[in-house]
């Protein structure tokens, strides 16, 4: 699916600015249904379908958890009083939230166009044929094979995404066609 990075940019605010600050805060409250001033996993992806309405990232659950995962400990004071601890997220984490569905959606895009096969996951022969694809996005790769076995982390054979992810946040991969 072509994402619509425009649309991205629009629904998501992520600068530092008062306006920005402004529109984060009435999107918190809409994916806070309950007003209890945190978002659990859950309440991000229904926010993400039904307030941003962003069928992308609502359609990508591994981008919406780890966008999640990064964001929620981000102010992680467990012990203070009036904190919900490291599993949720907190209004002064949500901008962050925002900035990391972004760049998973980006590495998802990236990912996606790897799959050729369409199973989730990325093969030694898929990893092989995106040589130029990857080039473009700005890593020149010499021997794909060691490079594809140093992604491969599990040992399993195949990329999967956090793998893939990783590797390409390490190596600063950037869409050319994305918003930036």
């Amino acid at each position: 699916m072509p994402i619509d990075w425009p649309k991205i940019r629009e629904r998501m605010p992520m600068e530092k600015d008062a306006e920005s600050k402004k529109k984060r805060k009435e999107l918190f409250s809409g994916f806070d249904p309950n007003g209890n001033g945190y978002l659990s996993l859950a309440e991000v992806d229904k926010g993400c379908r039904d307030v941003l309405g962003l069928h992308e990232l609502f359609d990508v659950k591994p981008v919406l958890m780890r966008a999640f995962q990064a964001a929620k400990s981000i102010n992680n004071k467990k012990n203070k009083s009036g904190s919900h601890g490291p599993d949720f997220i907190e209004f002064c984490e949500f901008r962050l939230l925002l900035v990391y569905l972004r760049m998973y959606l980006e590495l998802w895009d990236m990912f996606d166009q790897v799959d050729t096969s369409d199973d989730g996951r990325v093969s030694k022969e898929e990893f092989k044929k995106a040589m130029p694809l990857i080039e473009s996005w700005g890593v020149k790769i010499e021997d794909p094979e060691a490079v594809f076995n140093e992604i491969d982390t599990d040992g399993g054979g195949m990329l999967l995404f956090i793998e893939f992810a990783n590797w390409a946040i390490e190596k600063g991969l950037d869409l050319e066609d994305d918003d930036e």
